[in-house]
């Protein structure tokens, strides 16, 4: 538990394959259902604080208990702390992230006041803000700040209570991605 932030709330891994990591840890390890969004959307970026092409992202999301399980996939080679982790170590964990209702300021600027910089950050959607820090005395642990603005604090609820649930059928729910409105 963090005397700052509370407990840890998600784990964050990036693979190369997201469909063979889902099957992996819910055939393999018994973790799901998975939420799965092919295509997630990222209206705003930040890559070390300069505005940065958008990543295109899959991300599948599920509990093991009380700490939410992310799978990531970057399917392009916008720069982001994704590709630089699998750059240096490959696949596996690459953060834990912290969640807050209405402090994401007061932590980000708690982390830099403590030397952390942002490698990137930015927005998915109309959901809330999220930032990803590192430390140059620990510079493979990243640590994410997400802000539960948005629905995003309702999403991950459901994801939760998904899992106290599942019984182990439908491992994999795809979450579509609402279509642009179109003017006529």
């Amino acid at each position: 538990m963090s005397q700052q932030f509370g407990g840890v709330r998600q784990i964050g891994y990036v693979v190369h394959d997201i469909e063979r990591a889902m099957r992996h840890w819910s055939e393999v390890l018994g973790v799901g259902p998975w939420f799965y969004k092919e295509a997630v959307g990222t209206t705003e970026f930040r890559y070390y604080g300069k505005p940065s092409a958008l990543p295109d992202l899959s991300i599948a999301l599920a509990n093991s208990g009380g700490v939410q399980i992310e799978l990531i996939q970057q399917r392009n080679d916008a720069p982001s702390l994704y590709l630089d982790s699998l750059a240096r170590g490959g696949e596996g964990m690459q953060h834990i992230a912290y969640w807050t209702g209405d402090r994401f300021d007061v932590y980000a600027e708690w982390l830099c006041a403590r030397g952390y910089v942002e490698g990137h950050g930015g927005r998915m959607g109309m959901r809330g803000r999220f930032a990803y820090y590192l430390h140059p005395d620990l510079p493979g642990n990243i640590v994410e700040i997400s802000e539960m603005a948005g629905g995003k604090g309702e999403y991950f609820a459901t994801i939760a209570a998904a899992a106290q649930a599942w019984d182990g059928t439908d491992p994999i729910r795809r979450i579509a991605v609402p279509a642009p409105a179109v003017n006529v």
